[in-house]
């Protein structure tokens, strides 16, 4: 206290000229040379220790001291210390505050309770000798921390001897330090979330936020104020219903919870397997698994109870409920939709509805299946296919006049043309046979077929024997000789005298009826 070291006499002589000269506190502040607050404290405790200026003059200083500034009395030592540990695994349940927690903590203690600001200052002392990532306090449910260990595990290829270091993954849960952890070849993008996917399912809910770092796999633009997910990450956020908050580059304080959770791995788990070998990812895991079990069993130090229980009572009950089917990894590729209206994917091609030729799409390519995204609508979607070269086609993506040609086969139009008549079949024949595919003569067929509506049967089939007669047995022919009306004329005038029905000749390129009734 401060007063107690200001002289006796200044405290006599404060009393005197507050007592008989009625001057104010300030005069006589500026009377006897010390402050003004100096002067209200003296008054303030004489009059607790109801002391006034007659009394004081007949006390000694030790008297008057001993009545003044009486020793402060010590503290009781029956007051009942709350267990902090407990109050900072409650302070984790939702709706739960320090306030709550002393007023449940005094109705028990009573008498021996300390008062509510004693009991704020005691715990948040408490709370600064703990470790950093112990110092946080998340509401339960609320963030999954996720991250990889730097420390690898070497995995054997039974067949070759060559050594692949897996990489081990790791999650943890804010409020109980549940922990998971796998292993993966790699820390792609597909490595990063088919490993988030199983930490959810093994802790069987969805938190509220996921927590990672920004590593380029998942997020596309990293930045301390507005990074940007990348599409499988924004994918997996959808389909979830999670929220993804990366950690600030260079912050480690955002993600305290799953770096100690990676050195706990690193120490109780990797430590483990050093003198193991493995000689497949799934028999790493299987025995991560097993050691995982006994982490999280395994009692806290500062804290009561293990992972385990503090998940059941703290994280578990408010998780949200997975969705009702996992979601299924896919990779993303973009792509632009060809003049054919199709895709191409590891060589082999895929159709889109034509109308959208020349647009910039995004391919979602699962183990089964590929889709084509317009802006993030999908527009297409087709099995995957690994048949390099090949083409897979949907009817109604074609265009009308494409898919009444692509309905057509050579046995087909050749059927037709017979039910015309036997030059129109024998010009059919040509268009089929003189070609180096048969189904470069499908367009001049199907334009065959439409003169037959167009001039009627009987026209057409005295057509074909005209352009038989003259060796042209081409469609320009004969559309030439019905709109001259050439049809309607004898060849003998022309000096035709060809049976428009005769045997074709001989040639490497002319195939037969016989190749038809095969194919």
């Amino acid at each position: 206290m401060p007063t107690p070291r200001v002289l006796m006499s200044k405290i006599r002589q404060a009393l005197r000229l507050l007592a008989d000269a009625g001057l104010s506190m300030r005069q006589v502040a500026a009377a006897l040379g010390v402050s003004k607050t100096t002067v209200s404290e003296i008054a303030m405790y004489a009059r607790d220790a109801g002391v006034d200026w007659p009394l004081a003059n007949t006390l000694s200083d030790d008297e008057l001291q001993a009545r003044l500034y009486p020793p402060p009395r010590p503290r009781s030592s029956t007051r009942q210390e709350p267990s902090y540990a407990v109050l900072h695994q409650e302070l984790a349940r939702p709706g739960v505050t320090l306030q709550l927690l002393w007023e449940e903590y005094r109705a028990g203690a009573g008498d021996a309770a300390y008062r509510y600001s004693a009991f704020c200052e005691k715990y948040r002392a408490w709370v600064k000798r703990q470790k950093r990532s112990m110092r946080q306090v998340h509401p339960g449910g609320e963030r999954l921390f996720v991250d990889y260990a730097g420390q690898t595990v070497p995995v054997v290829d039974a067949a070759t001897g060559e050594i692949r270091r897996a990489q081990v993954f790791v999650a943890v849960l804010g409020a109980s330090n549940y922990t998971y952890a796998c292993a993966t070849w790699q820390q792609t993008a597909a490595d990063w979330v088919g490993a988030i996917i199983g930490s959810l399912e093994f802790i069987g809910g969805v938190p509220r936020l996921l927590v990672p770092d920004q590593p380029r796999a998942l997020i596309a633009n990293p930045d301390a104020y507005e990074p940007v997910t990348a599409r499988l990450m924004q994918e997996l956020a959808e389909h979830y219903g999670v929220a993804v908050l990366p950690a600030r580059p260079g912050r480690p304080q955002d993600k305290a919870k799953v770096e100690v959770g990676v050195q706990v791995v690193e120490r109780w788990i990797l430590a483990r397997l050093r003198h193991q070998r493995f000689f497949t990812l799934a028999e790493l895991n299987r025995k991560i698994g097993e050691l995982l079990a006994a982490l999280n069993q395994r009692p806290f130090k500062a804290l009561p109870g293990c992972r385990a229980s503090a998940f059941a009572a703290l994280d578990a009950p408010v998780l949200k409920p997975l969705p009702a089917q996992a979601m299924v990894l896919a990779q993303f590729k973009p792509a632009r939709v060809n003049i054919d209206y199709h895709v191409a994917f590891e060589g082999h091609h895929y159709s889109v509805p034509h109308q959208h030729v020349g647009a910039a799409v995004e391919l979602r390519v699962t183990a089964t299946t590929l889709e084509v995204l317009l802006r993030r609508q999908r527009i297409a979607a087709h099995a995957r296919s690994d048949r390099v070269g090949g083409f897979t086609t949907v009817a109604e993506h074609m265009p009308a006049s494409h898919r009444a040609h692509a309905q057509w086969t050579p046995a087909k139009l050749i059927a037709w043309g017979e039910r015309i008549g036997a030059a129109t079949a024998s010009v059919v024949r040509w268009q089929m046979e003189r070609r180096p595919h048969p189904e470069q003569g499908y367009r001049a067929c199907l334009g065959l077929m439409r003169l037959a509506r167009e001039y009627g049967n009987d026209r057409l089939e005295a057509a074909c024997a005209r352009a038989q007669s003259i060796r042209a047995p081409h469609y320009r022919s004969v559309k030439s000789i019905l709109a001259c009306g050439l049809d309607r004329q004898s060849s003998a005038l022309l000096g035709g005298d060809r049976n428009p029905t005769a045997p074709m000749p001989s040639h490497d390129n002319v195939r037969g009826a016989g190749y038809y009734g095969h194919h």
